[in-house]
């Protein structure tokens, strides 16, 4: 479900993001509504602020050119205004159209939703990853990108040995994972006007 908030168009130079913020609203832990969420991003100067599903997915656009500075400001003001201590990662449109465009998987026949990209707020630590060696993770499988990890789950992630590999504490970087559904409708999103 995609829902667009009513915001004022800044007449500046305006670049275009995805918010993807980490644990909200599972399993009845970190609720933070969309429409908290999308009054949260227009307090700090976000227009045309979209949210996709329930789990943390924004696209907004702002004049602001450090996404780095957009992740901290919405950190901040949601434990302002919620008292909830959420991590946030932004991305610019552009970038996860990179994402995109560079998974190294051919998805014929892959189920999308089985198929996951861990967003990384660095460079993947290669030195932290398992090795790729196929046998020991089969039939998932991993590669690295450059801030993120591309992962097919053919038989779900619940009892995979591979999963649990890409967390925070492993990896030392915060980490946010999305199917490659939601990749997708969150680069439509950030390409379509707002």
């Amino acid at each position: 479900m995609t829902t667009r908030a009513n915001t004022n168009t800044s007449t500046g130079t305006c670049t275009s993001y995805v918010a993807l913020l980490r644990g909200i609203n599972v399993g009845g832990k970190n609720k933070l509504p969309m429409q908290t969420l999308r009054d949260l991003l227009a307090d700090i100067g976000a227009a045309g602020v979209r949210t996709h599903l329930q789990s943390g997915n924004a696209v907004f656009t702002h004049e602001e050119a450090d996404p780095l500075r957009l992740a901290a400001d919405l950190e901040r003001r949601i434990a302002d205004q919620t008292g909830l201590t959420i991590a946030c990662l932004v991305r610019t449109g552009a970038d996860l159209r990179r994402v995109m465009e560079s998974n190294p998987f051919p998805m014929d026949g892959v189920n999308p939703s089985r198929f996951m990209v861990t967003f990384l707020s660095g460079p993947v630590p290669l030195d932290k990853l398992p090795p790729l060696d196929p046998a020991a993770y089969a039939p998932d499988e991993f590669r690295p990108g450059e801030r993120e990890i591309y992962a097919h789950f053919p038989d779900g992630i619940r009892d995979s040995k591979l999963a649990p590999l890409f967390t925070d504490r492993r990896l030392g970087l915060t980490a946010s994972t999305r199917n490659w559904n939601t990749v997708t409708k969150l680069v439509e999103l950030s390409d379509s006007p707002m």
